[in-house]
């Protein structure tokens, strides 16, 4: 029902009172000042709205210069496809791109086809979309090319709605703990006090991943099947309640 519930209750004849310290604010204990404190955790959740599609693509060759045109040709090729299908400019995001030296070969390669690939050019994109287009966003992109591509960000456009949404539950569940308690000691809950709000540090949008995929040739599959992520935001209420 809830994390990390304090209680802190001092009971000197019929009175309860608690001392509470907390960002310099201090409620005085005496008879006049009775209260209750709960600490609560709780979360509120939706579905994300808008995704970070991770694209790239390996091109290789025999020397340098072969790896770069054939790399030129794939990256033109992948961003042209991207504006064709109404994807901004401002939308797609260079992440990296490298040119090198091919060292890694499968064993069952045979020398002429390692000669071939002596040389590798990467390069990766994100490209930031609604969630609903996302899985569009990946399809056109691997049509064209991009051979490692797979992992998607979710998010949700006003977390800080979210935030608010689960303070407000914790917020709520605090006080029908303190209720409890306050009938427990029959006595009656009084108004709030102090409350704060300790959001949790999050690790941000959880990556759904891929493997990377080949191009595929005709007949064009359809785009993977894929459904948004639900985001989740944690708070933490501190509250402080008077008993009457």
């Amino acid at each position: 029902m809830c994390r990390n519930m304090i209680r802190s209750l001092c009971l000197p004849a019929v009175f309860v009172a608690l001392t509470l310290a907390a960002s310099a604010q201090k409620i005085e204990v005496n008879q006049n000042n009775r209260t209750i404190a709960v600490t609560v955790t709780d979360k509120a959740s939706a579905e994300a709205d808008t995704a970070t599609v991770h694209i790239g693509f390996e091109a290789y060759g025999p020397d340098s210069d072969s790896a770069y045109a054939a790399g030129s040709q794939t990256s033109n090729a992948i961003i042209d496809a991207l504006r064709k299908a109404g994807v901004e400019d401002k939308a797609i995001q260079s992440e990296g791109q490298n040119i090198r030296q091919n060292f890694q070969f499968d064993d069952k390669e045979s020398e002429i086809d390692r000669a071939k690939k002596r040389y590798i050019l990467t390069q990766s994109w994100t490209v930031k979309t609604s969630a609903d287009d996302a899985a569009k966003v990946l399809h056109i992109a691997v049509e064209a090319g991009a051979n490692a591509s797979g992992q998607i960000e979710w998010d949700v456009k006003d977390r800080v709605a979210l935030q608010a949404q689960a303070a407000a539950k914790a917020l709520q569940h605090a006080q029908a703990i303190a209720q409890q308690m306050a009938t427990g000691l029959g006595a009656h809950l009084g108004p709030l006090l102090y409350a704060s709000n300790q959001a949790p540090q999050t690790p941000g949008p959880q990556p759904l991943r891929f493997q990377a995929m080949a191009k595929l040739e005709a007949p064009a599959p359809a785009p993977l099947a894929i459904r948004p992520q639900q985001i989740e935001e944690n708070a933490t209420v501190y509250a402080v309640f008077a008993i009457e």
